[in-house]
């Protein structure tokens, strides 16, 4: 499980980043735009579900 810290602080970053793509796609809704957006999120968001998100081997429940 999470700590505490690492939730409040993953949720921030999603929700600064919720508003940051927000702002991207408001000035126009195109490929490039939505291609902008999914890269930054997998560039932010796969390597903290890497960090916190998975479950760690050989340590129980």
């Amino acid at each position: 499980m999470m700590k505490t810290t690492a939730v409040i602080g993953m949720t921030l970053l999603g929700l600064v980043w919720l508003w940051l793509a927000w702002g991207v796609l408001s000035a126009g809704f195109t490929l490039y735009n939505l291609l902008m957006v999914a890269a930054s999120g997998v560039i932010i968001f796969v390597p903290l579900w890497r960090k916190y998100g998975k479950r760690k081997e050989g340590k129980g429940k």
